[in-house]
């Protein structure tokens, strides 16, 4: 397994939903669900796959630059964390 996995800025953390866990991430790139994602902040390093993705309340396979999107994370994340995608 290649050690130095490649990791390009997919957008950022704009809202945190504690109570549910859901990240809202505003896109600068394609993601799609399956997707291997590390949110990186401050205070916060999470590697998760995207198990699913909302916009606008409804369920969505693919988000497209200039989304906000809603995805269900592991752990807390911080509004302003960066979202990579995992290659």
């Amino acid at each position: 397994m290649d050690q130095a996995e490649q990791k390009t800025p997919v957008g950022k953390i704009v809202h945190f939903y504690d109570k549910i866990s859901v990240g809202i991430i505003e896109l600068g790139e394609n993601l799609s669900v399956g997707d291997q994602v590390q949110i990186l902040g401050t205070s916060t390093d999470l590697t998760q796959k995207i198990d699913s993705m909302q916009f606008d309340h409804k369920e969505i396979t693919e988000g497209q630059p200039g989304m906000q999107v809603g995805i269900k994370t592991e752990q807390k994340v911080r509004v302003g964390d960066q979202v990579y995608k995992l290659n």
